[in-house]
This record gives C-alpha cells, structure tokens and sequence, in this order.
C-alpha cells in the first residue's frame, strides 16, 4: 500500500468489493526502529517509545509529540565493572549487525558472565530461546 504496509485482499462478487483479510504489520509496534536506541515499543503506554531504565529520551519534545525515534541516552556515565543489567522479556532482539554469536552451547548465565567481562558489551541474549534457552548472542555497540 502506500502507507509502505502490506495487504491481501479478496474479491466479493455478491457484493462487488474487495475484502482485506490479511495485512502486516499488526501494529505499530511491528514497523522496523519504531522507536530509537535504548528504547522499546509498547502499544499499551502512551507515547508507545519507553526508555530503558536509567535512560532519558534524547529530545523530550519529539518524544512527547509520539516521535521517540531519536531514543533515549543513558542518564550516567557507563562504569564497566561496577554496572550490570536490566532484564526485558518478551522483546524482539535489535538489529544483529554489531551482534556476535559467542557459543551456541552455552547458557544465560554463563553468557552474562563474558558479556560482563568485556566492557564494550552493552547487551546479551540467548540465540535459541526454546527449552530454557542455549547459545549467546552479545552486541557490542
């Protein structure tokens, strides 16, 4: 469609008009970086672009007129070995292109542990989450 959505339509010949029975995306919170970095998007808040916790919106005046795009920042200095993590569930996992599979054998735990020894990680996660989870995936940037 115009809107860059996309849609399946079917023809209702009693009734001379197409019928949309299928489209993507479901939400807003599908469209790719709805909202910006250290952000996630929820459809059950307004504005829908949340901070992660110990993160400020990058410019207060988009993020207030629903345009969280920019992200957040992080309110502190970043200080390697005394900071840890912030647990989001139930999230679809950033852009990969900075990410590094590290083990795919290995669990949460221990993926934490070489994410928390390297201090350019700034996230980890399991690469397969089914069956309590194996394999680490870290981004870096």
């Amino acid at each position: 469609s115009p809107r860059g959505t996309f849609e399946r339509f079917t023809w209702i010949p009693p009734s001379w008009q197409w019928n949309m029975f299928w489209s993507s995306p479901k939400d807003e919170c599908d469209a790719y970086e709805r909202c910006g970095p250290f952000s996630y998007c929820d459809v059950n808040t307004s504005p829908i672009c949340n901070c992660i916790k110990g993160f400020d919106p990058m410019n207060r005046q988009q993020w207030d007129l629903s345009n969280g795009a920019g992200g957040c920042l992080r309110r502190t200095q970043l200080s390697c070995r005394e900071d840890g993590f912030f647990r989001l569930e139930k999230m679809k996992l950033p852009d990969t292109v900075e990410a590094i599979v590290v083990d795919r054998r290995i669990g949460i735990k221990e993926c934490a542990e070489r994410c928390l020894s390297d201090c350019n990680c700034t996230a980890f996660a399991n690469v397969d989450i089914r069956n309590g989870g194996l394999g680490c995936v870290l981004w870096t940037s």
